[in-house]
Formats: structure tokens, sequence, C-alpha cells
């Protein structure tokens, strides 16, 4: 329940459609910490995880 939760909060944020913003997220350095229990990001709240998927969405769209 918690990815469904990050990912439409994500999604809401940034005007995203759902489908894009669960496919970035599961594409994400974010995710792949949460999943390895890397920092204990597993253990953060929807906001801060969201608010890190952001900032690692802004650096992609840079790099473009």
């Amino acid at each position: 329940m918690k990815y469904a939760r990050i990912v439409s909060l994500f999604s809401k944020e940034t005007g995203m459609p759902l489908e894009d913003a669960l496919s970035f997220f599961y594409n994400s350095t974010t995710y792949e910490f949460i999943s390895e229990g890397v920092a204990d990001m597993h253990c953060r709240s929807d906001e801060y995880l969201v608010d890190e998927l952001k900032m690692e969405y802004e650096e992609s769209k840079n790099k473009e």
C-alpha cells in the first residue's frame, strides 16, 4: 500500500498521469533505495519520499 500512496501523491503533485508516475517510480533510484532498505528509506514518510521522487524527476528533466 505504501507504494500506491507514494505514486498517487507523486502523480497529483507533478500533474503526471498515474501510469507515467508509476513507471517513473519503478525505474527510479528512490524505488531502488526503498526496496533494498538503503538508509531505512522504507521508514520515511510518504511526503518525504515524494519529495525525493520530485527532485529525481527534476534532475532527469534537466538532463534532457
